[in-house]
């Protein structure tokens, strides 16, 4: 607390030594000044933390100081004493964007209090946080061990989300680790699960199974077409949970939160794949087989997802609903702020699918582009970054237009992406899949210990290419290298966020249920 420097003004300032000791015993520094220009002189040569400034002074007034301090120091916190109760005094002190106000006389414990609001929050909330954790830490564990089941899983994933977002509040560098050490053990274990469990789910060998890509729609979004409301289907391309819980403050600000829930990505976690199955409620072989003209494989020329509102169409028919429906993919500043513009326009129609791609671009841009690796170095940057991009986007306009409006809307995504840290040789013929999570095509060879491997493609419900090509899907942080120029490929994919395989974050995705306030 020794380092903690105050700079108080007050032109009775002789009268408030008892104070001043008080607050010297609680090992603060305190710099006494009589009037706001020597407050300001004082601001000139020492670092000040936080200013008590008086508002009824002689000469330059509390106000007046509280300007010039704003205009040149806007970090320091200043807490504003006065005698005058007025409201027009408080609203021009709360203009000034003063960080207290205080009514005298003041004790000395509302000094000290207001002292530790500022000053103490963060040191505060860092020990309650990483407490709580420890706290928390062995429960985890425990759950993580004790053979979860799907549902339970996602509670895992849920709770070190949690985590995860509320030790961003602390610099300790031991919790960090911890707490890391934590995900990498329950992903672990995680795709062990997957693994032993996935192709039994898609052959209906088991009847406790999760809500995945091709009928997460069917169970969640066509019940509610039977409303009156118009239902907006928002589509974030590459949305991870923790991703959610960020931006979630914000859109609680024009909607309220109705369901918040997780699905289980198909694999590959990828668009042409997961997205897919998200529209048709079919699994990729089965598009194939079905709607030949709606689907192209690995090895075909052309963009893998340019027929999804059909297949969404016919989705709808085969569940006997024949409502207007509207389909809007977003690829561009330009294309997002027209829609923006014109969404009213689309409250006619029963569904509207708005698909949005930023994000996806984001994860792509940070392995292709240095600049963008160094603003997004790290998951919680990564975080920031998506926010930073939300607050500025036609997505967040779109959002305020359909708040004044009597709509539902859901906010969901094809699946997430994981932060790759660890190399795995693979080598094939120049036909393999060029994804670092996922392989399929001939000539592969791989170490099966370290693969989730399914050699029959029809288990999984994946178009067969050719008779010899086994899917192999990377599991945790892994990603698949080659063994020539390894050392180049690893450097330069190492810590970029890709998707393809098993992991909690890119399989374990949210669908959220929004109503207007």
């Amino acid at each position: 607390m020794e380092n903690i420097k105050i700079l108080w003004a007050d032109d009775e300032i002789d009268l408030l030594k008892p104070y001043i000791l008080f607050l010297k015993e609680k090992q603060y520094e305190v710099i006494p000044v009589a009037s706001g220009n020597e407050a300001l002189d004082a601001l000139k040569t020492q670092e000040i933390d936080i200013v008590f400034l008086d508002e009824n002074m002689p000469g330059l007034s509390g106000l007046e100081t509280l300007d010039m301090i704003k205009n040149q120091y806007s970090s320091i916190p200043v807490i504003m004493i006065t005698k005058n109760e007025e409201e027009q005094i408080m609203e021009e002190a709360i203009g000034g964007k003063i960080f207290d106000f205080l009514i005298k006389p003041v004790n000395p414990n509302q000094i000290l209090l207001t002292l530790k609001k500022y000053l103490d929050t963060k040191r505060l909330v860092t020990e309650k946080s990483t407490s709580n954790y420890q706290q928390k830490f062995r429960e985890i564990s425990m759950e993580i061990n004790n053979r979860p089941n799907f549902k339970e899983w996602m509670e895992i994933y849920q709770k070190l989300v949690f985590w995860d977002l509320e030790l961003n509040k602390t610099d300790d560098p031991y919790i960090h680790e911890i707490l890391k050490q934590q995900k990498d053990e329950a992903n672990l274990l995680f795709c062990k699960y997957y693994e032993n469990n996935y192709i039994d789910w898609l052959n209906g060998k088991t009847e406790e199974r999760p809500l995945q890509s091709h009928t997460v729609l069917r169970e969640k979004l066509f019940p509610l077409m039977s409303n009156d409301n118009p239902v907006f289907l928002l589509v974030i391309d590459n949305f991870r949970y923790d991703q959610w819980k960020y931006l979630m403050p914000l859109i609680e600000q024009y909607f309220k939160v109705e369901d918040e829930s997780l699905y289980y990505s198909i694999l590959p976690t990828t668009t042409q794949f997961a997205r897919n199955a998200l529209f048709s409620g079919l699994m990729p072989s089965e598009i194939e087989k079905k709607y030949p003209n709606y689907w192209l494989n690995e090895d075909e020329e052309g963009h893998k997802n340019q027929y999804e509102h059909e297949l969404l169409i016919e989705n709808l028919k085969r569940h006997g609903i024949r409502e207007k429906t509207s389909y809007n993919k977003v690829l561009n500043l330009q294309y997002g702020k027209r829609l923006a513009e014109s969404v009213g326009k689309l409250m006619h129609n029963k569904l509207n699918v708005i698909v949005y791609n930023f994000i996806d671009m984001l994860s792509h841009a940070r392995t292709e582009l240095n600049i963008v690796r160094e603003l997004a170095d790290d998951e919680e940057a990564y975080r920031d970054l998506t926010l930073s991009w939300f607050q500025h986007s036609p997505l967040l306009d779109i959002i305020k237009a359909l708040s004044e409006k009597n709509v539902t809307m859901i906010i969901t995504t094809d699946h997430g992406s994981v932060k790759i840290k660890n190399p795995v040789k693979v080598t094939g013929d120049k036909d393999v899949s060029v994804n670092l999570r996922y392989k399929v095509g001939r000539l592969l060879s791989y170490n099966p210990n370290e693969v989730f491997e399914v050699k029959d493609a029809q288990k999984i419900f994946l178009p067969k290419l050719h008779i010899t090509s086994p899917y192999i899907f990377a599991k945790g942080s892994d990603f698949f290298a080659y063994p020539n120029n390894f050392n180049h490929y690893v450097n330069y994919y190492t810590n970029t966020f890709q998707h393809g395989g098993v992991s909690m974050e890119e399989i374990l995705i949210p669908f959220i249920r929004l109503k207007n306030k």
